[in-house]
């Protein structure tokens, strides 16, 4: 896995004076491409290496050879934490590799280095690719984290743009998005109030400030516990409106993927009719209507009633905009 590669190139790096592509995809028995690829990586995460040109070069770690981590500053065994973090799915290879770089690195800098690691939580429905496009955002809050700072968000709400201050507790990947589990600080104390935790989607935080004040998690604060609890909190309200529907067999992944993880096959086996019997969810009966609508030739909601009547509704009013002869209606302004 990249993790456990980018913690053997940087133990590679500090037992040689330099090393070249060519010799680092040699001893990780992976492409010159790759090792290159893997040394960018490095570099981009923080840690102090620099390449040098043309015959006899490579790459060198400044500072000279060390055989552990513990030549690295906070800030590089930080920010190449945040890099393996990101870096793909929390497979066990990937969890063992950030444990040996946990293990690794110097007295000082654990506690931080275990808060980063502790506090990003990848999970799989809602989607499929996590987007990388906010990964600066996460990056500095996973540094906020590290150093048990609050943070001030400018976040796009559904309402407009408010400002928040808070603690940053979690890191999750959802699907194809990210989001912030955080709270408030307690009145007169640094660890955040439980009681007010709020997810927030990283995409709609539009500008993010450190601040100097402490923030740190409340005793006893169970990451896994928190994401859980707030991932269902969601799901019920994205799925509060239900419907019953008959599907033709060969339809039923493209309904699965159409709503993913509000898509649920409650009878496999077909009817007398050769469907299938599946529940779909949406946070409304009028967008879940909606969202069927364009499945009426290979699936049937068969309940509840209101989703029945919903999907009658639209029907007419689909019906009426094309019921006349073509010539598209104008609207005219008052």
């Amino acid at each position: 896995m990249r993790a456990d590669r980018l913690i053997q190139a940087l133990l590679l790096l500090q037992g040689r004076p330099q090393i070249t592509a060519a010799e680092l995809a040699e001893e990780l028995e992976v492409s010159v491409p790759t090792a290159r690829r893997d040394l960018e990586a490095l570099a981009m995460s923080g840690v102090p290496i620099y390449p040098t040109r043309g015959r006899g070069g490579g790459w060198r770690l400044i500072g000279g050879a060390r055989t552990d981590l513990t030549g690295l500053t906070e800030g590089e065994v930080t920010s190449l934490l945040i890099g393996l973090s990101q870096s793909g799915h929390a497979d066990p290879e990937r969890i063992a590799a950030v444990r040996k770089l946990v293990r690794a690195m110097p007295e000082p800098f654990r506690e931080g280095a275990q808060r980063v690691a502790a506090s990003t939580v990848r999970d799989a429905p809602w989607g499929e690719v996590p987007d990388e496009a906010a990964s600066s955002t996460v990056a500095a809050l996973q540094r906020a984290i590290a150093a048990q700072r609050r943070v001030r968000l400018e976040y796009e709400g559904t309402r407009g743009a408010i400002e928040i201050e808070l603690v940053p507790l979690v890191i999750g990947s959802r699907g194809s998005r990210q989001y912030l589990l955080g709270a408030p600080a307690q009145d007169d104390a640094d660890a955040a109030d439980a009681d007010r935790l709020r997810m927030y989607r990283i995409d709609r935080i539009r500008e993010l400030g450190v601040l100097p004040e402490r923030g740190s998690a409340p005793d006893g604060f169970d990451v896994a516990e928190a994401w859980a609890r707030m991932v269902e909190r969601v799901e019920d309200l994205r799925g509060a409106a239900r419907a019953l529907v008959r599907v033709e067999p060969w339809a039923v992944r493209a309904l699965q993927d159409r709503f993913g993880a509000q898509a649920f096959v409650l009878d496999a086996e077909p009817d007398e009719g050769g469907r299938a019997l599946m529940e779909v969810r949406a946070h409304r009966v009028d967008a879940l209507a909606e969202q069927l609508a364009g499945w009426a030739g290979v699936a049937e909601a068969v309940g509840p009633p209101e989703v029945r009547a919903a999907l009658r509704e639209l029907g007419d009013r689909i019906a009426g905009l094309y019921r006349s002869d073509g010539a598209p209606r104008t609207r005219h302004p008052l």
